[in-house]
């Protein structure tokens, strides 16, 4: 049972367009959310952001004065400021620009115009994210569960940490890509519960590193969850084929990689 509900949220929202923002604006007071500060630029959102932190930010992906993916960046890197939850509204669909904001971590990222049952699904996301529970295991005391999280973006592996640690899971070591992930794991296999992987990497990708834990390594026993943006079915349906355990959209809901650890790690 979560200590906040919906209707409690305090939100920021970006968006240029006055009939837009009405809109938006609309949505969220027909969930019952009456804390609603809306501005039309990322400089009137950072001066609100330094007088008041809101428990959500929601914007459009193109601002007058930056894009949203620069506005997440300057935020993820400001203490105070890194941990507040942000969802993307935008009818942007190139899997380019959208990416950069996917590995800098959002809750959601919805198309213009959006259903009203997508952004109540990405509003439960964000109680997730900010309220968390600790995922119960019956064969392992989570706190002890250790995790290997591989992914070149460090914002990526921030957030990902970050969702890991909100769920219990406090022993994490962190690799910037697939190579540096199997020279980890090589050194001692019985070191970690769970690696959680990317897929798009350089030196070597989330397939390559899948392949040889389980073929080079002959490790077919450690659990690997994918949280990846790749959207090409066969490069998917490859992954599959190289032994990853389950694979999870980025952005990512919080519940959604709970269920998936719940499965990996304690199997029928």
């Amino acid at each position: 049972m979560h200590a906040i509900d919906i209707a409690d949220l305090s939100i920021l929202l970006i968006e240029p367009s006055t009939t837009q923002l009405k809109v938006i604006m609309q949505h969220l007071r027909d969930e019952g959310i009456a804390k609603i500060e809306g501005v039309s630029n990322a400089a009137a959102a950072l001066e609100s952001l330094h007088n008041h932190r809101p428990d959500l930010i929601i914007s459009s992906l193109y601002l007058p004065d930056m894009m949203a993916t620069e506005l997440v960046e300057r935020l993820r890197n400001e203490e105070a400021l890194s941990h507040v939850p942000f969802m993307l509204i935008s009818s942007e669909s190139s899997f380019d620009v959208l990416d950069t904001i996917r590995q800098a971590g959002v809750v959601a990222i919805l198309p213009k115009p959006f259903a009203h049952d997508d952004l109540k699904n990405a509003l439960r996301a964000t109680i997730e994210f900010i309220d968390p529970q600790e995922i119960s295991l019956e064969h392992y005391d989570i706190e002890n569960v250790r995790v290997l999280v591989v992914d070149d973006s460090p914002l990526a592996r921030k957030h990902i940490s970050r969702v890991l640690n909100n769920m219990g899971i406090v022993k994490i070591t962190q690799a910037h890509d697939g190579k540096e992930g199997v020279d980890i794991f090589s050194r001692d296999q019985n070191a970690f519960e769970l690696i959680v992987t990317d897929y798009n990497m350089p030196i070597m990708d989330g397939q390559q590193l899948i392949k040889t834990i389980r073929q080079d390594l002959g490790n077919s026993i450690v659990p690997i969850l994918m949280v990846t943006s790749e959207e090409n079915e066969t490069r998917l349906s490859n992954v599959h084929k190289a032994g990853v355990s389950a694979i999870c959209d980025k952005p990512f809901d919080p519940q959604t990689v709970k269920e998936m650890l719940f499965r990996v790690l304690e199997p029928d």
